[in-house]
């Protein structure tokens, strides 16, 4: 009971799992106002704007440097960590959303030539990485959440 108790306590990770929440219903706002339709599988999905990975690790780190000092070497680990998060991001997840796309799309295309059902059983997911635009707003979105969280909380 008493591990219960500290991870309810324990700020660095409070303040990750809130930014994560915040940049989900952000994402899901701004993909219904662009999009003109409210689609709720954008809570819990990846890609889009912000990137809730970039906010998750960047809050995790600014707030390990918060507590524990930015000369610690837990705010080493959490910012190395938090850059290979972004790195991959914008890198081998972009990529496969966008060979997803092409796939879907050339699924599609055989499909409408009357070639017989493909082996896919449902589309490819698509929003799976992120630009490097929602990466830095992730990034941007983690520090206030830590800051912000550090001194109200």
């Amino acid at each position: 009971m008493n591990a219960l108790r500290e991870l309810l306590y324990n700020d660095i990770l409070l303040a990750g799992i809130f930014s994560w929440f915040v940049a989900q219903v952000l994402k899901t706002i701004l993909y219904a106002v662009i999009n003109k339709e409210l689609d709720l599988t954008r809570l819990m999905g990846d890609g889009g704007m912000p990137s809730a990975h970039s906010a998750t690790v960047t809050a995790v780190a600014v707030m390990t440097g918060l507590l524990c000092g930015f000369n610690s070497p837990l705010f080493a680990v959490a910012c190395i960590v938090g850059i290979i998060v972004m790195h991959d991001a914008m890198g081998v997840r972009l990529e496969t959303g966008k060979q997803a796309k092409l796939l879907n799309e050339m699924v599609a295309l055989f499909e409408a030539l009357g070639q017989p059902k493909l082996s896919i059983e449902k589309k490819l997911k698509e929003f799976v990485g992120h630009t490097p635009l929602q990466v830095l707003a992730g990034m941007l979105l983690g520090i206030v959440v830590a800051v912000v969280y550090y001194y109200v909380m």
